[in-house]
């Protein structure tokens, strides 16, 4: 079985920390299979993750839309920020990527709303019903219940900012993922879930506060 993450953010994300020496561990230490990098509308790192660790790197895209966050997985090139939301799901469509909706209904985290991914419903791919961040406000049974009710797949995914706890949070899958058969192998993927260490909860707060010092100095 292989072991999927596919939401994480690395040091290019302002809240990140993730590194190649993490990727690399969670990779050669089986801590997971395959993994996408999702920094927030960046996507250099993950291009670069990609060359060094190949497929087992999905080049990923955390954007900021009008109506919130959504992820475009198997990119090849940036999609652009700040657009409506309909444009953006069409710039990932464009490059044959796969529609990803990333902590949905939640108001703490840019999440969207349960009015804006009824107008898109058609162009999801996958919703994330488990996050590995969501303590605070976790909206995870209302956005399973959405997909039941609309036939998306669903996957589990960390949402780690650092190290630690990545690995807790993941979905099985059988053979390894591409863009061609990942919808497909969600059907009858399982969902893993394991609360992560409260670290794992403080990682973006603590990145943004570092990375402030260093410019400061």
């Amino acid at each position: 079985m292989i072991k999927l993450d596919l939401h994480s953010h690395s040091v290019l994300s302002a809240d990140g920390s993730l590194k190649e020496s993490d990727y690399r561990r969670l990779l050669e230490e089986n801590i997971l299979d395959a993994i996408a990098i999702t920094d927030h509308d960046q996507i250099e790192y993950a291009l670069a993750m990609h060359k060094i660790f190949k497929d087992k790197i999905i080049i990923g895209q955390e954007i900021s839309t009008k109506q919130g966050e959504i992820i475009g997985l198997f990119l090849d090139q940036l999609v652009k920020p700040d657009q409506d939301i309909k444009k953006t799901i069409a710039d990932i469509k464009k490059q044959k990527g796969l529609v990803y909706i990333p902590h949905p209904f939640e108001t703490v985290r840019s999440g969207i709303t349960q009015q804006t991914i009824e107008t898109i419903k058609n162009e999801v791919d996958i919703v994330e019903v488990n996050n590995g961040r969501a303590f605070f406000q976790n909206k995870g049974p209302q956005a399973t219940t959405w997909a039941r009710l609309n036939n998306k797949v669903v996957a589990s995914s960390s949402d780690a900012h650092g190290p630690t706890g990545i690995g807790s949070c993941y979905t099985l899958i059988k053979r390894p993922p591409t863009k061609e058969n990942l919808v497909d192998q969600l059907k009858m993927g399982r969902l893993c879930v394991d609360k992560p260490p409260l670290l794992s909860l403080l990682y973006p707060k603590y990145n943004r506060i570092r990375a402030k010092l260093k410019i400061s100095k």
